[in-house]
């Protein structure tokens, strides 16, 4: 059989060289000396980082980590009871330790292992005989994809080595980089892939676009505290993009309505059943315990038993309850017994295992419906429902939150009314000063639970009360969140205790406002020190 053998230099950090191979069905035998030779070669290669990074079938490398990332926050318990939780619970209940890491060590290593592809696609591609055209997309994109991992390690781990070349054996010691000087490379990473994909078809499902580029210049841009820069860019993908608010907020988690209008970027997916292309989130973070007599069918087949990983607080759900959210609420949280939000005839008592379930709640963002489950012979891993990663409701909150900090209050109050509006909410009126950021803050956790985003949120947003970040005033001995739990009487939460109800005591702000950097990475680096404090 015929194949070609690429080889590509992978880092573990900064640490380990080896070599790895992407295997294609392909002409001839080749190497790095000579691939790269035809436009095919080249979407190849690109097709491959942004499967990585997007969605990649080893669900434990990024998918698991990301999830992780929601269970160290007040919307989130780790939520199964019933199985180890080793991967999980060091960042969960803040015991993270440089040699204790759970999933969160994968991601670091992994991160570092496509930006070294990325380094060596661009290097190629820039050589590659093919038309401008073809060199500006695949570029654009692979830029894009260097940009988000450098844009991920540095908000999960602070400073990082920062390289855009080609490293060999002999470059392994690199120091950490700034913050800043990270940043600096994932603003220039994506302005060069904007302008790269500035003429390329944007419609393209599955494919990075030049909207997703301004679009994560303005997410970085609000993560800096660069107010003008980020209303800049979160206006442009609002005023020029081609995207749109979807009508009904439960449609942009549909499975019949991938890449909905409202999505900047998505992670794909689909249910072919002779391929393994299905997302596992659904399976990670689906209900525990699931069996056939709880539903009108008895029917197996409407089955799908997930792991339970992953599941809403009622902290949470009492955040939605107190602003009478009820469609966010309902498309982001179901609990024992109640009808699956949009599939109320075929679930109308949605039930799962309670013991399994620390809070007797799921998350219905990434529910699979029943008429869907009933066409998969096959579910693991052949789950069909896309992951939107930018949407356009965060540039409303972005540039509310830009403007609010520019002294526009009343910009800020018609952005968050824009999302509020689609919700049937009130607008908010006559709002200034803290509380107004305060109601800006809660927008971004009703509209975007479960979207990647709360951990880095809490950790970057300043209490108005104090100055300090969010996070320190709900985690800790005395935070609001800890306390909120050691004293709750929630029915169920309280009831199953085998997941240790003063979640988020442990934290500690000299060094949990970022994780450790691996102690395998730091060994091997021969140099560089993981965070303070660990």
């Amino acid at each position: 059989m015929k194949k070609i053998l690429v080889s590509i230099l992978t880092f573990a950090a900064v640490a380990v060289s080896c070599s790895d191979f992407i295997e294609k069905n392909e002409r001839g035998k080749q190497t790095l000396e000579n691939y790269f030779q035809t436009a095919q070669e080249c979407e190849n290669y690109v097709n491959e980082l942004t499967h990585r990074l997007l969605l990649p079938n080893e669900w434990w490398v990024l998918v698991a980590p990301r999830m992780t990332n929601e269970m160290a926050t007040d919307d989130a318990w780790m939520g199964n009871t019933g199985q180890d939780n080793s991967s999980h619970r060091p960042a969960s209940q803040y015991l993270i330790t440089p040699d204790n890491m759970g999933n969160l060590n994968g991601m670091y290593t992994a991160h570092y292992y496509t930006i070294q592809s990325c380094n060596i696609g661009l290097a190629k591609m820039e050589l590659a005989p093919i038309s401008e055209s073809q060199k500006n997309q695949y570029i654009g994109e692979s830029l894009f994809v260097r940009a988000y991992c450098y844009y991920e390690l540095v908000n999960n781990y602070g400073g990082v080595p920062l390289y855009t070349t080609v490293l060999g054996t002999n470059d392994l010691k690199l120091p950490r980089s700034s913050v800043a000087e990270v940043y600096a490379q994932v603003e220039a990473d994506l302005k060069a892939s904007a302008e790269k994909l500035e003429t390329i078809e944007v419609f393209r499902n599955g494919r990075i676009n030049k909207w997703a580029a301004y679009a994560l210049l303005a997410r970085v841009s609000l993560f800096q505290e660069k107010w003008a820069e980020a209303k800049q860019y979160a206006n442009k993908v609002i005023t020029e993009g081609p995207y749109q608010l979807e009508p009904n907020f439960l449609n942009i988690w549909d499975v019949n309505n991938h890449n909905g209008v409202e999505s900047i970027l998505e992670a794909q997916s689909s249910g072919v059943q002779d391929k393994n292309l299905g997302s596992m989130i659904p399976t990670f973070s689906g209900a525990r315990g699931e069996d056939k007599k709880n539903f009108p069918s008895n029917d197996a087949a409407d089955v799908l038993d997930g792991w339970g990983w992953c599941m809403p607080t009622s902290d949470l759900e009492n955040a939605y309850l107190s602003e009478g959210d009820v469609i966010r609420r309902r498309s982001t949280i179901t609990k024992w017994g109640e009808a699956a939000y949009g599939d109320e005839v075929l679930n109308p008592t949605h039930k799962f295992s309670l013991n399994d379930n620390k809070s007797g709640r799921i998350c219905r963002k990434y529910y699979i419906p029943i008429a869907t489950r009933r066409m998969l012979d096959k579910k693991d891993g052949h789950l069909p429902l896309n992951t939107p990663l930018i949407r356009l409701a965060e540039m409303y909150l972005t540039r509310a939150e830009a403007n609010y900090h520019l002294n526009d209050a009343d910009g800020a109050m018609a952005d968050i009314n824009v999302v509020r509006a689609r919700v049937d909410l009130d607008p908010v009126e006559g709002m200034a000063g803290p509380n107004l950021l305060r109601k800006i803050y809660k927008e971004r956790r009703l509209e975007l639970a479960f979207e990647g985003l709360r951990l880095f949120d809490i950790r970057r947003e300043k209490d108005p009360s104090t100055g300090k970040p969010v996070i320190e005033s709900l985690m800790g001995p005395n935070g609001t969140f800890v306390q909120y739990n050691l004293n709750s009487t929630d029915p169920y939460e309280t009831t199953n205790t085998r997941e240790a109800q003063d979640k988020g005591i442990n934290f500690n702000p000299a060094k949990h406002l970022v994780w450790p950097i691996p102690q395998l990475e730091v060994d091997l680096s021969g140099g560089i020190i993981t965070n303070p404090n660990y």
